[in-house]
């Protein structure tokens, strides 16, 4: 049995109809894509204003040793007015269905990853701290858990101490914030 192909053709009624549709569509849809630009522009002015405004609140309350910390700061607050803001585009533009589910993934998302980013957090919250303690700075010499020395530099996620025998250690934040001696001043509180 020898197989012809045969061209398919669509009635003209039905392709005038899908075609009407779709133009419908694409007009009824032309007020909320408007409103969808217009909020775009308006969310992208407002947060720029006001992670300008973080940056200065932050740069008032932490020296320009600290910039660590703000920049970090900035960074948070920017993410979260963008997420805020890409929730509300969408449901401006009729997909509030989906933004509600974008929110609810997103909080889970952010528990995972937060639950697999414990140390690094644990890390930088131990490293903010230490940015902010007056008693432990670059140049003391302290002595913690497993290294006696001077503190070369602090991050938010590690503490650089010069070992008394010259060797430079790396030591995890957390690890240095649980507790520590300043012996550099004369002072032998503990702190941490």
């Amino acid at each position: 049995m020898e197989r012809h192909d045969m061209p398919v053709q669509i009635d003209g009624s039905i392709g005038d109809r899908i075609l009407t549709e779709f133009l419908e569509d694409v007009i009824a849809a032309i007020p909320q894509v408007i409103a969808g630009v217009v909020f775009l522009i308006l969310a992208f002015v407002v947060i720029k204003l006001a992670l300008a405004a973080t940056r200065t609140a932050f740069d008032r309350i932490y020296p320009e040793e600290q910039r660590l910390i703000v920049d970090l700061s900035v960074a948070v607050v920017g993410l979260f007015l963008w997420f805020g803001a890409a929730l509300a585009l969408l449901k401006i533009v009729g997909l509030g269905d989906v933004a509600a589910s974008l929110g609810t993934a997103g909080g889970f998302i952010g528990l995972g990853v937060a639950f697999a980013l414990k140390e690094m957090i644990a890390d930088t919250v131990a490293g903010v701290y230490l940015l902010k303690d007056p008693d432990f700075t670059p140049g003391d010499r302290v002595e913690t858990a497993s290294v006696t020395g001077t503190v070369t530099q602090i991050d938010l996620r590690k503490t650089r101490i010069r070992a008394d025998d010259g060797e430079l250690v790396v030591l995890a934040n957390r690890d240095v914030e649980k507790k520590w001696t300043n012996r550099s001043r004369g002072e032998n509180a503990d702190a941490g």
